[in-house]
């Protein structure tokens, strides 16, 4: 009898230690005690994505191909921007050319329209598609995911007492490359120099004159500059929107690190509810703090949902940021970590995987070891953003050679 309950103890405690670590897919952002560098850039030559030549480490993808809402418009998104003439200029990149993957998209869009779902998708991936993972910021996989979304503002079109803080659209004197890169400063004597970083335009007036929106609030305008789009309540009600249209070619560099040495906010709120209600307190404080970022993000008026870098619409939860420099845009891929959800009140964390394409880039996303959810708009969805902070797995998804 005691050998049995001996053993019957023995098994609780493996069971207990599987569930604790073996189960943990995606742990907090922070490994063995130490935080890794995610933005580590890849050695010279490296390439982002690595192919998977082991069928045992592919992930199952059943769970994920049983939530497939806004996928099939998502991915239609993707092949819309892959047959326009302009996308070709960003192939190949590494051994994915643009026939590959429009491919590859036409292909899992055929899979959606037939009906295709759960095990059966999971079994036509696997037949169909080569399965690529990125190298992560420590070559074995680990990326941080981080969330993004559109927020929404009160705003005007017109300047007022209320209405202070303007949105500008991209200036004359902005040159930008072939492939969308920013030269700088075109001056009156044909002569390229460096755009004016943060402090300096909004200290010199120099965009005056392309006001396009202007809001209540400093810190709110800011917070359009860093999501890359904001929807703006008008004094009627209705609702335009404003999306990226170009930068000033300077870094972003965040701010919270500077809040928490300063003790304006403590590293258990960061978060960008905190951040809001510390600058409604503190409006005197923004300029102090939104000027050490010197990237300065310009805009232009659009209808309809917010487009990312690649000109089409982001999807909640269907469209990811990443370094654009080295992953191949408009691609499917796959995200395996742990993601916020709103229940009642409560925001929990809990396991996620699911397909989304890759749509769009942003000023922090930078490396293979980061990747930005679009979590939708609102105050809801920015409260999911500001609560996204986690490690995880990202894959990319190419058919197979001669199919």
């Amino acid at each position: 009898m005691r050998n049995k309950a001996l053993y019957l103890l023995i098994l609780l405690l493996f069971v207990m230690t599987f569930c604790l670590t073996g189960c943990r897919t995606a742990p907090k952002a922070e490994t063995g005690g130490k935080k890794l560098a995610y933005d580590r850039p890849l050695a010279p030559g490296q390439s982002a994505l690595r192919k998977i030549t082991d069928p045992a480490l592919i992930p199952d993808f059943t769970m994920a191909a049983c939530n497939l809402t806004n996928l099939r418009e998502a991915v239609g998104n993707s092949i819309h921007y892959m047959k326009k003439p302009s996308s070709q200029q960003f192939f190949p990149l590494d051994d994915v050319t643009h026939a590959r993957a429009l491919s590859s998209l036409e292909e899992f869009a055929r899979l959606l329209d037939d009906g295709v779902t759960g095990a059966a998708l999971n079994a036509a991936i696997r037949e169909k598609f080569d399965v690529y993972m990125s190298v992560g910021c420590d070559d074995e996989g680990t990326v941080l995911f981080t969330g993004y979304y559109t927020p929404i503002f009160d705003g005007s079109l017109k300047e007022t007492p209320e209405y202070r803080y303007p949105l500008y659209s991209q200036p004359k004197d902005l040159e930008k490359g072939a492939n969308g890169e920013i030269l700088g400063r075109r001056g009156s004597d044909g002569q390229l120099t460096p755009y004016p970083p943060r402090a300096e335009i909004e200290s010199s007036g120099i965009l005056k004159g392309s006001e396009i929106v202007w809001l209540k609030d400093p810190f709110e305008a800011y917070i359009a500059h860093v999501q890359g789009s904001a929807k703006v309540r008008l004094p009627d009600g209705t609702l335009t929107t404003v999306g990226y249209a170009a930068n000033n070619g300077h870094e972003y560099s965040g701010i919270s690190k500077q809040m928490i040495d300063d003790g304006a906010i403590t590293s258990d709120q960061l978060n960008l509810s905190a951040m809001m209600a510390y600058f409604k307190a503190n409006s005197n404080m923004v300029d102090k703090y939104v000027n050490l970022n010197p990237r300065y993000v310009f805009f232009q008026q659009s209808t309809g949902s917010p487009s990312g870098s690649i000109n089409e619409p982001v999807i909640d939860l269907r469209s990811i940021a990443t370094d654009k420099s080295i992953f191949p845009r408009a691609s499917l891929t796959y995200i395996n970590t742990q993601l916020p959800q709103a229940t009642g009140d409560q925001i929990t964390t809990s396991f996620y995987d699911g397909f989304a394409l890759d749509q769009d880039t942003g000023g922090a996303i930078r490396a293979a070891g980061r990747c930005d959810v679009y979590m939708g708009s609102g105050d809801l969805a920015g409260k999911l953003a500001g609560n996204t902070y986690q490690e995880g797995k990202l894959y990319y998804l190419f058919l197979k050679d001669g199919l």
